[in-house]
């Protein structure tokens, strides 16, 4: 049966964080986030079913447990840190772990990243994905590009770009209904659904006192929900940045082209905390973020 070991990254963030008596000074020295430095501890925490820090506040002290799972730590970090490597490599290049929305990621990130990669060769980028609106904290990320309403609490938000909702369908959906000339045709018609895109907001724009729907298929992903409205599906709200290759295509139907929600109740945001940009990578790709998509 295999042995379980403690993870090492959780190691050295005990070992800092109770060396300089503060989560947030551990976290600057070790260049991650307080919110990851304390999910390292809680994670050594379970490992070993006790407590390793009292906290009071702000404050934080060892636990008797803790200070005498301390010098075990230490000297297996010692033991790993002075063990001889003659033909140890040079140090590892800059790193930046990014947390980004998916479809964000496949339409407008990825497309741009040869721009970032022949500015800055040296800097290697880690790409996550995460749902938007749900996945809500900075975890282990360096930075996050978020979709939602930017009322992001303990963190610089700093917003990159929003742009028009209109509503778009497929040509066979509307050869299907019968068309669809104004937007009070829409009772005809099936509406898909997303927490992203929500119709209300465009209702009011196209002037229709209607509820938001609550029946027909629901995706709370962009990209699906535009996959979707492209195989026929029904009705949906979609950006110009999106949608633009499958409107030259001929795929999708820019419908009501003078009803447009200008400022839609969700945006992009380049989320991070302070401590992050400190780090030269992190503020490269921060400022990159920012020179890139705030002229979209």
């Amino acid at each position: 049966m295999a042995t379980r070991l403690p993870p090492v990254h959780a190691l050295s963030a005990f070992e800092a964080a109770a060396r300089l008596g503060s989560f947030a000074l551990a976290a600057e020295e070790l260049c991650i986030t307080p919110s990851a430095l304390s999910h390292r501890i809680r994670l050594l925490e379970e490992f070993v079913g006790e407590r390793l820090f009292l906290r009071d506040g702000r404050a934080v002290s060892l636990s008797e447990f803790g200070r005498r799972y301390l010098d075990v730590v230490r000297a297996a970090l010692r033991t790993l840190t002075e063990f001889p490597m003659p033909h140890r490599s040079a140090p590892a290049q800059p790193r930046i772990k990014v947390t980004v929305p998916p479809t964000f990621a496949r339409y407008l990130l990825v497309p741009r990243l040869g721009d970032f990669t022949r500015q800055y060769p040296d800097i290697v980028l880690e790409l996550f994905l995460s749902v938007p609106l749900y996945d809500l904290a900075l975890s282990e990320s360096d930075v996050e590009v978020r979709f939602g309403a930017g009322n992001y609490t303990d963190t610089v938000t700093e917003k990159l770009f929003e742009e028009p909702t209109f509503a778009v369908a497929s040509p066979a959906y509307l050869e299907k209904i019968g068309g669809l000339e104004q937007p009070s045709d829409l009772a005809r018609a099936t509406l898909l659904r997303s927490a992203l895109e929500p119709w209300q907001p465009w209702f009011e724009v196209a002037g229709l006192d209607w509820p938001e729907p609550s029946n027909a298929l629901r995706l709370d992903d962009l990209g699906l929900l535009l996959e979707a409205i492209r195989h026929g599906y029904g009705v949906g709200l979609t950006r110009k940045h999106f949608v633009q290759e499958s409107l030259e295509r001929g795929e999708v139907v820019h419908l009501f082209k003078d009803v447009e929600l200008k400022t839609p109740p969700h945006a992009y945001y380049v989320v991070y905390e302070p401590q992050a940009r400190v780090r030269p990578e992190v503020g490269a790709f921060i400022d990159w973020l920012r020179k890139s998509f705030g002229r979209l």
